[in-house]
């Protein structure tokens, strides 16, 4: 699976990072969890399983004792994997989880660490084209893990390669069937209105490099106009 040098890079900083993140006496559900699986994420990070890292990573809090510790310890497990699309677990789901896990008050280090992989796998999707994960999915997951999209749009305007305007007709594409974009949520719990913010870099900083009758609409326009007008 391709993984740009500056990807890489973020990736085992990362591991570098949360390698301070000491093994604990894990415990939760038994219902759903055997006392082995208990045993192994317990133990060290590097024998724990794909499947139950991928089990883990998409389980609701409440299935732990100490989920917020648990997400920590597997979070450079996860989103190893996230990024080069082996973890087949919806990427809105993991964001969430890692909201609920409250990611950004962890220890700096480790936060800026995972800061580090967005950025690092947001350049590096922008230049790839395909892409192990879509285009959608990656730009989903990094708005509602970091509470904005504005920032990542700005990156995408800049980033001016055949790669990055091919990720936009498929983004166009997709979001303007059956125009969903006129009511656009992203994350597992539609946590994040993207409708004005999109519609409105698709109608103006991006319109000409995409072809796309569709965006044309004049609805579209009205659409977003009202929308400023409510929230204004």
């Amino acid at each position: 699976m391709f993984c740009s040098e500056q990807l890489t890079t973020a990736l085992d900083a990362l591991d570098r990072a949360f390698a301070s993140e000491d093994p604990f006496l894990v415990a939760g559900c038994t219902y759903c969890y055997a006392e082995e699986d208990f045993a192994e994420l317990s133990g060290p990070l590097h024998l724990i399983a794909d499947s139950l890292v991928s089990s883990v990573a998409a389980e609701v809090p409440g299935h732990w004792e100490d989920f917020p510790r648990l997400y920590r310890r597997l979070a450079p497990r996860i989103i190893r994997s996230l990024v080069t699309d082996q973890l087949h677990v919806d990427e809105d789901l993991i964001a969430s989880r890692l909201v609920q896990a409250g990611w950004t008050a962890w220890d700096l280090p480790l936060a800026e660490a995972l800061r580090d992989v967005w950025s690092a796998w947001w350049q590096s999707t922008l230049h790839t084209h395909p892409s192990p994960v879509p285009i959608r999915y990656s730009l989903s997951f990094i708005t509602v893990v970091t509470d904005s999209l504005r920032p990542w749009l700005n990156t995408w305007t800049a980033t001016s390669t055949p790669a990055a305007d091919a990720h936009l007709a498929d983004l166009v594409d997709d979001v303007m069937f059956e125009f969903e974009i006129t009511d656009l949520r992203m994350g597992f719990y539609d946590e994040y209105d993207a409708t004005a913010e999109l519609l409105g870099w698709l109608l103006t900083e991006v319109r000409g490099r995409v072809i796309d009758a569709r965006l044309d609409e004049p609805f579209l326009r009205e659409h977003l106009q009202a929308i400023a007008q409510r929230s204004g």
